[in-house]
């Protein structure tokens, strides 16, 4: 076997110059890469946007005052989301997420704090008065160029309500639309689903408020109205006696609709109340508290 020449004293002063630059030159390197954080220290950097449970506890949550948890909704507060038009009393659909939501949080029932907002207020542009809002608002891509939402916390349905006498009290199809004075809500999916599902001949009754929507139907001022689901139920059990829910729209092959808990633009608070509903859908706390509180919106028929 042939042996390697051994190196002149020159040539190995040469060698280990190299060596010894080519190790500082890998070290630098290092040195200017970017760096996982949570690698480097074992917990993620402040401004990671994904939430764990030492950043999401209530002593740590940067809330709107100090050791409470602020949350914002219409007044009036209506049934079936909540009951009583007292938010606080944890009765109702919305009501019992709050305060579930806010116990995920570390956040006592006495730490909860209620805050009126109007509907339409709640996500529009602007610094907000609340942690979180909670008033049966749909997730979507433009108001999320004004806000932040949480992950869904009820999937929703759209349904037409009318009273018995009413030229549309059977129908069974959209196309028995067609010709109805609808109304609904200003800024809500509801007269969203009118002008972009329905596409009726007449244009739509506008309200700014919910009550005026069902006043309007009590009176007979429109031929229906739409709202979601549960809402409609309620309606026709306890607000327009003679009134029905002619019919829920389809949903097959549409997007997804979902109530979404409202949050600042950027919110600190955003992935940690996520969390929070995700974590309450997963383990069915969600469900739970469907079934307790709006069991009574089945069974209605699908126009389509």
């Amino acid at each position: 076997m042939r042996l390697a020449k051994p190196l002149s004293p020159s040539r190995q002063v040469l060698a280990a110059a190299v060596l010894l630059a080519t190790t500082v030159m890998a070290a630098a390197l290092a040195g200017c890469s970017p760096q996982d954080d949570t690698a480097a220290s074992g917990t993620p950097s402040p401004s990671s946007a994904t939430a764990t449970s030492a950043s999401c506890t209530a002593s740590a949550l940067p809330t709107h005052t100090a050791g409470k948890l602020t949350v914002g909704t219409d007044n009036p507060a209506y049934d079936p989301w909540f009951s009583d038009d007292k938010p606080s009393n944890g009765k109702g659909y919305e009501s019992a997420v709050a305060y579930a939501v806010a116990k995920q949080l570390g956040f006592a029932p006495g730490q909860v704090v209620w805050q009126t907002v109007p509907f339409n207020s709640a996500f529009s542009p602007g610094v907000k008065n609340f942690d979180f809002d909670i008033n049966q608002v749909s997730i979507s891509a433009d108001r999320k160029k004004a806000v932040d939402f949480s992950s869904g916390y009820y999937d929703v349905r759209q349904a037409v309500v009318a009273r018995k006498g009413s030229p549309i009290a059977n129908a069974h199809t959209l196309a028995d639309l067609k010709d109805a004075k609808l109304g609904a809500q200003v800024g809500t999916s509801s007269l969203d689903t009118i002008t972009d599902v329905v596409k009726p001949s007449k244009q739509p009754a506008v309200y700014q408020r919910n009550d005026l929507a069902v006043a309007a139907l009590k009176n007979g001022q429109v031929d229906g109205i739409v709202v979601d689901l549960p809402t409609a139920f309620y309606i026709t059990g306890a607000q327009v006696p003679g009134a029905k829910v002619v019919g829920q729209f389809d949903t097959a092959g549409a997007p997804s609709e979902q109530f979404g808990l409202v949050l600042d633009k950027g919110s600190k608070l955003t992935a940690c109340v996520s969390a929070a509903v995700t974590k309450l859908r997963t383990d069915g706390t969600l469900a739970a508290l469907e079934k307790q509180w709006l069991s009574d919106a089945v069974g209605a028929p699908v126009l389509k």
